[in-house]
Formats: C-alpha cells, structure tokens, sequence
C-alpha cells in the first residue's frame, strides 16, 4: 500500500464522528443509565452525582478491551460436509479483516461512543446473535430471518417491507443499558454482510431517487437539486423529484453537504466500526445466498428456516450488479470516479473488495 493511502487508512479506521447519543433516562431507560436520572436534593448536587455518574459509565467503557478478541467459529452444529467452501471462504475472511485491523488499527480505545458504536446492531436473544445492518446489503431479508428465529413470525416469506423497517419488533443492542450491551458484546455470535461499495451506492440511488419517495425527495432532493443544479425548475425545487446520479455524487463528495449523510450510503466502517468490534461472521452480498444458510446452520436455526432470495421492493427492476454500475458510472469524469473509490477506500481495503476500475 502507498505511504499516503496507509496514512490516509490509519487516519480514517478509527477517528470517527463525534458522538450523537447522549445518556439521559429517555435515551437509555435501563440499568446503569437510568440511574443518572434518579437523583434528589439541590441542582448543584444533581449536576455533580450526574457528572460522576457519567464518569462511571465511561470509565467502564474505557476499561473494556478493545478492540475486541476474535474467536474461533462454534462450528458443532454444522453436520453437513457440503458446507466445506462456506467454511473455508469464512475463515479467509475473518482472518484478511482481523489481520488488517491489526496492520492499520493503531489506537487501543475507541474515539466513539459506545451507543452510537452498537446502533445499527440488531440482537436476537434466543439464538444469541448480534447482526450489524448495512443497507442495501440483504438487510431487509436479514430482519425477517430475526424475526422468524425470535419467534415473531412463522415464516420470513409474508412479512411486509413496512413490518421489517417500521414495526419496532426487534431490539437493538443500544437499549440495553453498558452491562447487557457488553454482555452480549463478549458471548454472543456477531455477523456482519458487507457488498461492494460502488454497487452498493447506485443501488441506494436508484431506491431513493429513481421511485417516489415521500422522505427522500423532499428531505435530500430538494436540498441536492437546489445547491448542484443551475437554474433548476420550480418544480423540481419543490418536490426534490428526479434527482440525477452527477447531483448525488456531487453531494456525496462535498464536505459542506446541504443535508448530512444517510445509512444507506455511509461507510461500513462507520456503521459497524468492524476493526473495533470484531465480528465473527463476514458475509457478503456477492454470495449472499450461500453465506447466510451457512450462519444459519452455525447458530442451530430450524432445519426449514432457509435464507429468502427475493427482492424486497421494486421487484421487476433489474438487480444492480457490475453491468449497471458501470451505466452509471459513464456520466461522471475520471476524477469523480476516483474520489468514490477514495471516499469508500477503507470498504474496499478492509473486505477485499477489488479495486473497480476507474
């Protein structure tokens, strides 16, 4: 790797944003965090027991190790010789990825907070499974199968794009309060699915932008098209409707965005923060199919629980693969296409993701 790319990646790997999440009694009602709410006597004695409350909290945080130990995979459950390549394709992942961080990880503790670290992660008690979400990676479906093995469903084939995003019936690792989230941290089987990060962009365009949408048109559009298009319509400044590839990409670029940036298209390494929490299980959506029912065989899902394959909206558009990145990817200048890749450089080094070419 190049002097500056090393630098850059040891830059980036770890310094992330600054916390979002704030340990009040709303925020975190359980446990240790509620008990910050639960003082009497004079505001100055609340500010101080709250101040030394929080310095508790995150003394603890602070002496947890990090980053976390790797494990080896509880493989007991696995009977079937024809899972052999899953296996083998397993281990080389998790062993390019810890050997990575090891490389270009460089600090011991996390500049983050810890809530926000483990806010995209999803707990499965039951089965005692920790998956990170990455949108536009088979999230949809993998929330299903949660809800099926959690007992929420009978089956992940009839459960609605709403019930999975919107219906709250799975718990994510931030309500817990810091002894259940390190529990379940250090014991339970922690998985994440990754996908190329081109692919993986134009994907999340073309859900966002090129179908109606009654948050990310008005919310996104509407502040993309007001600051990258000249003399645009007054149509299209009111609705944020037909939004063009170029506009996203000059807005995904620009360090002065009009609106922030949204799940769908932020780094893996700053939603999953994988150099700090070490996963046992990288799938990918690239050999998603084969990757998810070999983690089902691991953690002892029913024998009839099968990973689904079908596309959670849009069906009838083609799937977003190498061919359509590149119909994308035509309209934009050569020095555009290389500040993508380096927007998402850390994504391409830490999966083994090929270079795309540029």
């Amino acid at each position: 790797m190049p002097r500056d790319r090393k630098e850059k990646t040891e830059n980036l790997l770890l310094h992330s944003e600054k916390p979002t999440r704030v340990l009040t009694e709303t925020s975190h009602p359980q446990g240790e965090a509620r008990a910050l709410g639960r003082t009497t006597g004079s505001p100055t004695v609340k500010l101080t027991e709250r101040h030394q409350g929080t310095n508790t909290l995150f003394r603890k945080f602070s002496e947890m190790k990090w980053p976390m130990d790797v494990r080896p995979l509880n493989k007991s459950l696995v009977s079937d010789g024809k899972w052999k390549r899953a296996d083998a394709t397993q281990e080389k992942r998790r062993s390019f990825l810890q050997e990575f961080c090891k490389k270009y990880g460089g600090v011991s503790r996390p500049q983050s907070h810890l809530f926000h670290m483990v806010s995209r992660i999803y707990v499965e008690d039951k089965h005692k499974i920790l998956y990170c979400e990455v949108p536009k990676a088979g999230c949809s479906n993998w929330k299903r199968v949660l809800m099926v093995l959690s007992g929420l469903a009978p089956s992940a084939d009839n459960i609605s794009h709403d019930a999975v995003h919107y219906g709250k019936h799975l718990k994510k690792l931030d309500s817990f309060d810091l002894k259940g989230i390190h529990t379940r941290l250090n014991t339970y089987i922690k998985a994440v699915f990754v996908r190329d990060p081109m692919e993986r962009l134009v994907s999340a365009f073309r859900d966002k932008f090129e179908h109606p949408n009654s948050y990310y048109h008005p919310v996104f559009g509407k502040a993309i098209i007001k600051k990258y298009r000249p003399n645009a319509c007054e149509e299209a400044l009111n609705n944020g409707s037909g939004v063009k590839f170029k506009e996203f990409i000059h807005y995904l670029l620009d360090s002065h965005r009009p609106v922030g940036m949204d799940i769908h298209w932020e780094k893996v390494s700053k939603l999953c923060y994988p150099c700090l929490i070490s996963y046992d299980f990288v799938g990918k959506f690239e050999t998603l199919e084969e990757d998810a029912n070999y983690f089902l065989q691991l953690i002892g899902a029913p024998k009839e629980l099968k990973f689904p394959n079908f596309k959670d909206r849009h069906a009838s558009d083609r799937r977003t693969n190498a061919q359509v990145v590149r119909q994308y990817l035509k309209d934009l200048t050569r020095t555009e296409r290389q500040l993508i890749y380096d927007f998402y450089s850390l994504d391409y080094l830490m999966f083994n993701y090929t270079t795309p070419f540029l």
